[in-house]
């Protein structure tokens, strides 16, 4: 589970160690917890029943989480500076009460007076367009500014524009791995800074690795969170999309950014409003169907604050080196390293444009390089028929 190493339990705290036990035992998730803690009265009866109702249903030798894993997690958790949360517990998110499939427990790291704060949720595209990037960045300061707290799920694209503009006013990052593992690793410092500004919320062990069935678990408490899903770019067989019907499901609002039809990284958004979900073009819009919905916490709010934990700086590995008798050149052809950098920033142009025009200067600001490294880049791209010009320095890309 943790690479954290074994420890003597900590003082005892029977009903949380008891909570996390049942929640962590084999075959059970937040529903069938839930009915356990109904049919039972409390975590320590649950747990006694367990093995009963394990036979019952063909399942021999059952056992349970134990006690000293459930001691170990809260241990790690709390070295890590995070702090755990119960369903119905003091700081736990009130918007997740209502669910039914409410996670039990949740590991949150950072500014926990956040999850009292009405939040919107951003998702969408992680190869996301540049135009995608810039409206998610816009959208996000605005809220922000307004007083709604911007959550996502800290991956690529789409969730990283949202959370870095939103990070300053607060943030929340839900994360399908364990509270301490930063997924992908490219956020790895985007994930430090949220915890210490924001909040990361998790409801998986410490140290799990993300796995696939991970990720729609976690949509469902990012749309549970929010008052309202804003949809920015997505395609149409997506996981925004996903997070997009639990929120229809739970009963929160569903707003998607139109796009460009001939875009495929845009039909999940309009597959959305033709199906009903609310045509939104900016923060303006989101805040007028938000209105009267909640009132936004005021500034000064009081705020639980998790300590801060010292890090030490863990150096980007470097990519693995070929050996000279790998390497076979022609004279004067280019290096291997000159071809894979070339293919990168084609990548990195392509997957920033789409069919909607965007302005040359625009496009070499998002991709950061100097415009002499890109404008060649462009040409060879016009030339493969990859992308096209119009008049006034605007781009496309070809479909």
């Amino acid at each position: 589970m943790s690479s954290c190493p074994p420890l003597a339990p900590p003082p005892r705290e029977d009903a949380l160690v008891s909570w996390l036990r049942l929640i962590r035992s084999r075959r059970v998730g937040p529903a069938t917890f839930h009915r356990l803690m109904g049919d039972h009265g409390s975590a320590e009866a649950a747990l006694e029943a367990l093995p009963r109702l394990a036979r019952d249903a063909g399942v021999s030798d059952y056992m349970a989480c134990s006690a000293d894993l459930a001691h170990r997690e809260l241990e790690c958790g709390r070295r890590l500076g995070a702090v755990p949360l119960i369903h119905g517990g003091p700081g736990y998110p009130g918007a997740l009460m209502d669910l039914p499939d409410a996670p039990p427990f949740l590991w949150a790291l950072g500014r926990v007076g956040l999850t009292g704060r009405p939040m919107v949720a951003l998702v969408g595209a992680r190869n996301a367009s540049s135009l995608g990037t810039r409206m998610a960045r816009r959208m996000a300061e605005g809220l922000s500014a307004a007083g709604f707290s911007v959550v996502s799920g800290l991956a690529r694209g789409i969730d990283r524009a949202a959370h870095m503009a939103a990070l300053e006013r607060g943030t929340v990052a839900v994360q399908a791995g364990g509270i301490d593992v930063p997924y992908p690793a490219e956020n790895t410092q985007l994930c430090h800074e949220i915890g210490e500004k924001g909040l990361r919320l998790s409801e998986n062990p410490v140290g799990l690795q993300p796995q696939a069935r991970h990720f729609p678990q976690r949509n469902r408490i990012i749309s549970g969170l929010a008052l309202a899903v804003v949809v920015v770019e997505a395609a149409a067989r997506s996981g925004s999309l996903i997070t997009a019907k639990n929120a229809l499901d739970q009963g929160r609002e569903v707003l998607a950014v139109p796009g460009h039809p001939l875009d495929a990284r845009a039909a999940g958004c309009n597959m959305l409003i033709r199906d009903g979900a609310v045509l939104v073009r900016g923060p303006d819009d989101v805040l007028e169907i938000l209105s009267g919905t909640a009132a936004p916490a005021l500034p000064g709010m009081a705020e639980v604050v998790t300590p801060p934990v010292s890090r030490p700086h863990v150096p980007d590995t470097p990519a693995p080196r070929l050996r000279a008798t790998e390497i076979r050149r022609m004279p004067g052809s280019a290096s291997p390293d000159a071809h894979s950098k070339t293919a990168s920033l084609h990548r990195q142009i392509l997957d920033r444009l789409g069919p909607s025009p965007l302005a040359e200067d625009q496009l070499i600001r998002d991709i950061g390089l100097p415009p002499g490294h890109v404008a060649p880049a462009l040409v060879t791209l016009e030339l493969d028929g990859r992308i096209e010009r119009a008049p006034g320095g605007f781009l496309s890309r070809r479909i």
